[in-house]
């Protein structure tokens, strides 16, 4: 791992001749400092007075969801239409929070202990929110939400892809705690490291690659067992295709999770499994159900597919195009270095049938993780192949299951190993109404959405002899 560097400029992934402002990196040492400062005193504010502060943020937020789904299209290249999602998503997120802020922070009284007794949850301290650059305010948000609420002081290291938009929410947000309670520091990996490493924060939520993931879990573990740690790693997520399925709507929803945020989420369809008697009518319906998603500017009101990110991302990219033993193209892919007279990281969705599962699993991109409107085809002989098929993959995020009956969908549900399951659903419906985590390699089962909060504080029991206090 090398150095972080200094400074850094972001270009418009779109339009890479449009360069956002400087970035400057965060010395470690004063954010630190000005948290385990802050500390002591805002685990000491009433739960009913970090909640207002918290409703402040939240009119913040709202006043300004236009200028940030702008920062995020801009910065990240997320069609503006999903950028609005994500900083609505951003006002929605406190409500949620505060009804598991009450819910869960609230004390116990048993009522069948042998001595009067009280189970309370406690601040534990400073949480450093490492966040990605696919979602940069959305998951950082959510996890720093339910930390203040709980009475810790947060630091935000956002992805460096995505520096200029978070800094401006830190800008409108952290004016309105105490000094110290809310921080973003800019860095890159090594500052991670510096930040998560450091005994004065006692929770990491980190958003990012599996090895990374594994490694800072690992090291933490060797040096601080009692420090919490929150993983949302990546996925192979898969559309399964059973023989009742309704064709048309399960390949609307193949081709719009694979193209969402142009492949770049962590539960973006990958792969589709798809019982072989219906394979040729499945594939008559999927290239329509492509066609909307044509690369194009992401500030324009009516793009679907907007540019990849980096450059890096756009090898990956076509690392797949270039693969093709063992598979044949359905759509080809393609990468378009231009759109009109801008120049970014463009391209077509690719999409790769292979002969079998056999094959399929042979194959190390199996378990690879493209982060790019990638998917395969895997055609299967009937729901025991499928659940084999699906589970042979380390990932464990999200599945869907296209079918008409609830026999079929609920055997499957019990027996593929992802925690999110949906029902005629695209594997992006994931709703900040309900939990959010991954399996495996997909992560350490911490939700990431509605209840987080029960991670963000320590649990204490109180005993008292009977009779013995005033």
């Amino acid at each position: 791992m090398g150095p972080d560097p200094a400074t850094w400029i972001n270009a418009n992934p779109g339009d890479l001749s449009d360069q956002l402002p400087e970035i400057h990196a965060t010395p470690a040492e004063p954010v630190l400092a000005a948290t385990h400062a802050a500390a002591a005193g805002w685990a000491g504010i009433p739960i009913g007075e970090r909640i207002e502060i918290l409703r402040s943020a939240q009119k913040v937020l709202h006043a300004h969801q236009e200028e940030l789904a702008r920062g995020i299209c801009r910065e990240i290249g997320k069609p503006i239409t999903e950028a609005r999602g994500e900083s609505g998503a951003l006002v929605a997120k406190v409500d949620f929070a505060v009804g598991d802020a009450e819910r869960f922070l609230a004390e116990e009284i048993p009522n069948d202990t042998p001595q009067p007794s009280r189970i309370r949850r406690r601040p534990r301290g400073p949480a450093l929110i490492v966040g990605p650059f696919n979602f940069p305010l959305h998951l950082s948000h959510g996890p720093a939400t339910a930390h203040l609420l709980a009475g810790n002081p947060v630091v935000l290291k956002p992805s460096p892809l995505a520096a200029n938009v978070c800094a401006r929410y830190a800008e409108l947000v952290a004016p309105l705690f105490p000094p110290g309670v809310f921080q973003v520091a800019q860095g890159g990996a090594q500052l991670a490291r510096t930040l998560a490493m450091d005994p004065r924060i006692r929770s990491v939520v980190f958003t990012g690659s599996v090895p990374a993931g594994r490694s800072l879990l690992s090291e933490l573990a060797s040096i601080d067992p009692s420090k919490d740690v929150a993983l949302e790693l990546g996925g192979k997520n898969a559309a399964l295709i059973l023989r009742d399925a309704d064709l048309a709507r399960s390949a609307a929803a193949v081709a719009e999770a694979a193209c969402l945020t142009a492949g770049q989420r962590c539960n973006a369809t990958a792969r589709v499994l798809v019982d072989a008697s219906v394979l040729p009518a499945f594939l008559q319906n999927l290239a329509p159900a492509f066609r909307p998603y044509q690369p194009g500017w992401p500030a324009d009101e009516t793009t679907k597919l907007g540019p990849l990110t980096t450059s890096a991302s756009v090898e990956r990219y076509q690392t797949a195009m270039q693969e093709t033993k063992g598979m044949t193209f359905f759509l080809a892919g393609k990468v378009h270095p231009k759109i009109g007279d801008r120049r970014g990281h463009y391209v077509d969705p690719c999409v790769r049938q292979w002969k079998d599962a056999a094959s399929y699993l042979d194959h190390p991109s199996s378990r690879q993780e493209f982060f790019a409107p990638v998917v395969e085809i895997v055609p299967v002989d009937g729901p025991e192949t499928m659940i084999a098929t699906h589970n042979a993959v380390p990932f464990g995020l999200s599945a869907s299951v296209f079918t008409t009956s609830r026999k079929t969908f609920d055997h499957l549900a019990n027996h593929l190993r992802a925690s999110n399951i949906y029902a005629n659903l695209p594997t992006t419906f994931s709703p900040s109404a309900l939990p959010f985590g991954g399996w495996g390699e997909s992560g350490n089962h911490h939700p990431g959405g509605r209840g987080f909060i029960r991670f963000a504080a320590d649990e204490q029991v109180i005993q008292e002899a009977r009779d013995t206090l005033n």
